[in-house]
């Protein structure tokens, strides 16, 4: 019996290797042309970084993490934290007062697998540590904006809000418990949860029913101080100037403690129930609860595979592979020890070069050669060889070459 992949995971094979790597190289320079510049972290953590940066009663904390060596490490499940770590640990705030960083990894959560959704999947995303200028937030959402775009993604609608201070939600939250401890039966029992410990990650729920019972609910907005208020609303005015169509949804919060102020979300009706693409938003209290010096920042993380599923549904085109330039038929064991050292040649130039490894016959060599759609292809037998001299045959129209040197394949005939 086959050994199968595990569940919630996928392979990438060649086709869509190339189509990710293609992917990712794009992603990267639109990091750089924002002045980003990448950074890598271990795959694995020491747990209770996690349990303090996202949040103990969070759902990735609580039931998504994979742990193991007694409770003391965890696979990755988000990145803001472990960059939160790298930053102070390495004490990037002496390069730079502002540090801008962006990542490309995969991570791990132990959830149930359904459409853009795996147990190990992969994540781009950027952070901005050290400013608190309202002009950050704006840079930050037109990045992930720009991503989009460049990939020619229009049907996306832009979500955001601001969830203040931790002060100004404490007094939200006591109007927000006393008017669903009027309607705590009917609750969802993951918002049930919540209302002990997390009471404001109940306006994430996804429950029907839930959400007839938030339609009603206090707006944390109203509770919000004029200052707040004003930085929110620089920020969609700068927005505005920059002609991003947005929605405020004074409802939007994100899924993880460590968020204060600014909350975007893009999201897109292609991917079905699961719709968030890209979400993000201020985190200013983050690098203070890691050990760091109080530090304003804020930050977005996107899945490559959601990524993917729009492309594919807008029936992107991605670039082919570059061609296999020269497919070498040999007929005896002399002319493939040539042919091995020609093409090695002409590999160091660049060019991609194949021959046969299966002595396989000419017939079957040249349907090779075709199969892999090769541009050119010499045929080298005892009388090549002999004479030195060989015929470069163009497979797209079958014209011919004569090749004067065979030890020396003019490369500029193969460019």
């Amino acid at each position: 019996m086959l050994i199968q992949k595990p569940k919630g995971t996928y392979d990438i094979l060649p086709e869509k290797a190339f189509q990710r790597t293609f992917l990712e190289n794009k992603i990267r320079k639109i990091f750089y042309d924002f002045n980003y510049s990448e950074i890598r972290t271990p795959t694995f953590e020491k747990t209770s970084l996690f349990k303090r940066g996202i949040g103990e009663e969070t759902d990735i904390v609580s039931k998504e993490m994979y742990t193991f060596n007694e409770n003391e490490f965890t696979l990755k499940p988000e990145m803001t934290a472990p960059v939160v770590r790298a930053y102070l640990e390495n004490s990037l705030y002496n390069e730079s007062p502002l540090q801008k960083l962006f990542y490309i990894t995969n991570m791990f959560r132990r959830e149930r697998p359904q459409a853009g959704r795996f147990r190990e999947f992969s994540q781009f995303g950027a952070e901005a540590i050290g400013s608190s200028d309202y002009l950050s937030d704006v840079e930050m959402i037109l990045l992930a904006d720009s991503i989009l775009k460049n990939f020619g993604i229009k049907d996306v609608a832009i979500k955001i809000n601001t969830i203040g201070t931790i002060a100004e939600r404490n007094i939200y939250l006591e109007e927000f418990r006393k008017y669903l401890s009027g309607h705590l039966p009917e609750l969802s029992p993951d918002s049930q949860r919540r209302f002990e410990k997390n009471p404001l990650r109940i306006l994430d729920t996804k429950s029907e029913k839930d959400l007839q019972i938030l339609a009603e609910a206090p707006v944390l907005y109203e509770y919000l101080n004029e200052s707040t208020k004003e930085n929110f609303e620089k920020i969609l005015s700068a927005l505005r100037s920059l002609n991003l169509n947005f929605i405020t949804d004074y409802k939007l919060v994100r899924g993880f403690d460590y968020y204060t102020s600014t909350t975007f979300e893009f999201i897109s009706d292609s991917l079905g129930a699961q719709n968030s693409l890209f979400g993000g938003g201020r985190y200013d209290l983050l690098i203070d609860q890691l050990g760091g010096k109080p530090t304003p920042a804020i930050g977005f993380a996107a899945g490559i595979e959601r990524l993917m599923m729009i492309l594919e549904n807008g029936n992107f085109e991605f670039p082919s592979e570059k061609k296999l330039k020269l497919f070498i038929v040999t007929m005896n064991e002399e002319s493939k020890n040539l042919a091995l050292r020609l093409i090695s040649d002409l590999r160091n130039k660049n060019l991609r070069c194949e021959m046969d490894f299966l002595n396989r016959s000419l017939k079957s060599q040249m349907k090779e050669a075709n199969r892999q759609n090769a541009e050119y292809v010499i045929v080298i037998g005892e009388e090549e060889i002999r004479t030195n001299k060989a015929k470069l045959k163009k497979m797209s129209d079958g014209s011919e070459l004569e090749i004067s040197d065979i030890s020396d394949l003019n490369s500029e005939i193969l460019n």
